[in-house]
């Protein structure tokens, strides 16, 4: 009867199944994908209309006037007494110059004024306004 050394006629697995790891990727993507969207929508506004557009460039300070009148730098509210501090933060980590406007069609036109002059209050060189387009001449959304 001969005896074999211990560990010897066993055959050790070197390798690891990846398989569990590759489906539980591929259900954390999909869950990404379908929740990204929803989290980067933002304030919902009914913009005015203008016959040329004007869409927010990706890299800028976005400051909205919703159809209540609050106002938002981004996605977070800010009270309008704060807004040019605010405003003025944001610039200096950002480091941009320009800021667009979007404004609920509803808000009166001294509200938005206000608003763009906290926004030069804050340091911006420039506020655009965003409004979308129209298809008929002389008729506003």
């Amino acid at each position: 009867m001969a005896m074999t050394p211990a560990g010897r006629g066993r055959e050790t697995l070197s390798e690891i199944n990846v398989t569990p790891f590759v489906d539980v990727m591929l259900v954390l993507l999909v869950i990404f994908m379908m929740t990204a969207p929803m989290m980067q929508r933002g304030v919902d506004v009914t913009l005015p209309g203008a016959e040329i557009s004007t869409e927010p460039r990706e890299q800028t300070l976005l400051v909205t006037v919703d159809q209540d009148g609050e106002i938002w730098l981004g996605d977070k509210p800010v009270h309008e007494e704060l807004l040019a501090v605010r405003i003025e933060e944001a610039r200096r980590a950002t480091g941009f110059q320009f800021v667009y406007l979007r404004a609920d069609a509803s808000i009166p036109y001294g509200r938005v004024m206000y608003v763009m002059d906290q926004c030069r209050k804050g340091g911006v060189k420039q506020v655009g306004l965003v409004v979308q387009p129209i298809t008929a001449p002389g008729r506003g959304g």
